[in-house]
């Protein structure tokens, strides 16, 4: 199952002019409020009407300009997961999410158990919405929308509205979702962090252009859309393997260009991850240092060096088939004579990769 789409509008603020694919897994519209995010995904949806253009799921058209197709939102087949619950305060949990039941017609799809089970659910079916917080709100808007039999689901910032320990809460469900069933999401956020844990593919949105779009792990590791993140947000995604626990609390990780060490993990020896790593966690180092605290020396080798607006230099290096983003001062790439093809090391301490940079893949 995949999302094509194709579009045009004029808007009071912008003219919005996006093309870009979702094929299986997360696909993540990312940028700055104001640049176009919730209006793509509201025309997904049909909630709105663009001027011109073709939006496909798996090749059937929802809208197409050309044709005269404009499907209403009940016939898209879609879950849609807004910023706030949307839940009915005067039913239980159970009736909210079996009242998505009815409109999932004879399409197969998620029983009610599996949902429950699924998001960790099942022990909130008698509660009231309003006794919920805010993370078990969201599940329960999530599970809603599952057991509607969509095609595909739609998150417009989902967590925008919890606090970080709630974020903290939920994101491991949205991995599960993501991980354990074949609905393609496509997911609108303002926050790096949450793009990097849970896209397999991102769309950068900039006035209404498509700044990038491809693989999350190579487009978050571009230097060119450093801007766009923010140079405190730059970082880059390396796939991993859990390989060992060590009895010092510390986490043991096989990635491409060697290993990682990081706080421990809850995930088993043997599963795959990924670890979001911080531009400006990233130290360079011309030989390999002896004598420091810090666990993780990594050979990488420099691709490309771009100046900010600032005195930072951001360097793309190469970390065996992945990619790694450092951020350091331009008299120190210049003390360095850093260019393109050299070998140098990164060094990463491993208390700087925070617990919510490290996900499942």
């Amino acid at each position: 199952m995949s999302l094509s789409v194709d579009i045009q509008q004029q808007t009071a603020h912008f003219s919005l002019q996006v093309a870009f694919d979702a094929p299986a897994g997360v696909t993540a519209l990312f940028g700055r409020s104001g640049t176009g995010k919730t209006t793509v995904i509201n025309a997904v949806a049909g909630l709105m009407t663009p001027d011109r253009g073709r939006i496909a799921l798996n090749d059937t058209p929802l809208f197409d300009s050309e044709r005269g197709v404009n499907l209403p939102p009940h016939r898209r087949a879609l879950g849609y997961v807004f910023q706030d619950s949307r839940l009915f305060p005067h039913l239980s949990v159970r009736r909210n999410l079996t009242y998505g039941q009815r409109f999932s017609s004879q399409r197969p799809g998620a029983t009610l158990a599996e949902v429950c089970a699924l998001l960790g659910i099942a022990d909130l079916l008698d509660r009231a919405p309003d006794s919920l917080s805010g993370g078990e709100r969201q599940r329960v808007a999530i599970g809603r929308a599952l057991l509607s039999c969509p095609k595909m689901l739609l998150m417009d910032e989902p967590l925008a509205s919890l606090d970080t320990a709630r974020k903290a809460e939920i994101l491991p469900y949205l991995e599960r979702l993501r991980d354990n069933t074949d609905i393609p999401i496509l997911y609108v956020s303002h926050s790096v962090a949450e793009v990097a844990r849970l896209a397999t593919t991102v769309v950068v949105l900039e006035a209404g252009r498509v700044a990038r779009y491809g693989p999350a792990e190579r487009v978050l590791s571009d230097p060119e859309i450093v801007r766009q993140l923010g140079v405190r947000e730059a970082g880059a995604i390396l796939p991993a393997t859990v390989a060992k626990h060590h009895d010092d609390g510390l986490s043991e990780l096989t990635i491409s260009g060697g290993r990682l060490f990081l706080p421990g993990t809850d995930a088993a020896p043997g599963q795959r991850t990924r670890v979001r790593i911080l531009a400006q966690d990233v130290i360079l180092s011309l030989d390999r240092p002896e004598g420091l605290s810090a666990l993780n020396i990594l050979p990488v080798t420099v691709m490309t060096l771009r100046d900010g607006s600032g005195p930072g230099v951001i360097v793309q290096l190469a970390c065996g088939d992945d990619r790694l983003l450092a951020r350091i001062t331009r008299r120190s790439a210049d003390r360095m004579k850093l260019s393109v093809g050299d070998t140098v090391h990164a060094v990463i301490k491993s208390v700087s990769i925070s617990p919510v940079d490290i996900g499942t893949s």
